[in-house]
């Protein structure tokens, strides 16, 4: 347990990194601004024009998620927080300490390689039950007023004022651009984010206790009605479940240690209407 924990860590670690260097080494030497409050801090930091020998970006962004962070620490999980505020803190440091450098010098190169390279690294705090601060924390927080709010929507009225801004301020291909690499972005860290994939899960069993353990041990529901096996004609109960992409290694486990026998059916992407508990964190 105590090795996982610090997995994660190292994760979330690699993660922030990872889109630190995809950030200043392909995206900002093409005058490209991120999404999210990154994507603010840019743009003040291109408005004031600090003297300073590094990009003060970084910073910024974590001057906006100090109060975000505080007030989440009250009302979020907090191991949610404690790795927010992790990852957040290897952002600053990465930030500033990697030079803004092209590697490549074609534009539209450098934006594919860079948001494929730099979604990744936020999939990968994602994965590891943490987030990368900013409009997540704004989204999550809201959501505890108004519920109907979603984390996708916030994010993206916040990134249209954003690139509506880029448009205003700098140029209108500017914002075109950066609309492009939030867009490739955005792909990849969903394609990472399995807390964001529901899967149906269909389990026939002969243990009846499995949709208690489902209902107790996974806290999501069940709907289950009786079948029979045509070859042997055997009584069995069919047990129906949605979970996330990410819960399903953990179910098949445990269903699997009750009845070693279990046949289970998995279904991802699984369009869900009603009363779903989304887990994001």
């Amino acid at each position: 347990m105590k090795n996982k924990f610090w997995y994660s860590y190292l994760m979330i670690g690699a993660g922030s990194l990872i889109y630190a260097l995809a950030t200043n080494l392909f995206l900002v030497p093409m005058g490209l601004y991120n999404s999210g409050t990154m994507g603010a801090a840019q743009i003040v930091r291109s408005l004031i024009h600090f003297d300073l020998n590094f990009d003060v970006a970084g910073i910024i962004n974590l001057m906006i998620n100090i109060p975000l962070l505080t007030a989440a620490y009250f009302k979020l999980n907090p191991s949610f927080v404690k790795k927010t505020i992790f990852s957040v803190v290897v952002q600053t440091i990465s930030f500033s300490l990697i030079p803004i450098d092209a590697i490549l010098k074609e534009r539209l190169a450098s934006i594919l390689v860079g948001s494929l390279v730099g979604g990744f690294g936020v999939g990968l705090i994602l994965v590891h039950r943490g987030s990368s601060g900013g409009t997540d924390v704004a989204s999550m927080l809201l959501m505890k007023k108004w519920p109907k709010l979603s984390v996708g929507r916030f994010t993206l009225g916040f990134n249209a004022a954003i690139y509506a801004l880029c448009a205003i301020l700098f140029n209108l291909e500017t914002a075109i651009y950066s609309i492009l690499m939030a867009a490739i972005f955005s792909f990849v860290v969903d394609r990472q984010h399995l807390q964001n994939i529901d899967v149906n899960v269909m389990v026939f069993t002969k243990n009846r206790e499995i949709k208690r353990m489902i209902i107790n041990d996974q806290h999501r529901g069940v709907t289950y009605w009786k079948g029979q096996g045509a070859y042997t004609d055997t009584e069995t109960e069919v047990l129906v479940t949605i979970v996330s992409k990410f819960e399903v290694q953990e179910l098949e486990t445990r269903i699997k240690n009750m009845d070693p026998h279990a046949f289970i059916i998995v279904l991802d992407n699984a369009s869900v209407m009603g009363n779903v508990e989304k887990r994001l964190i």
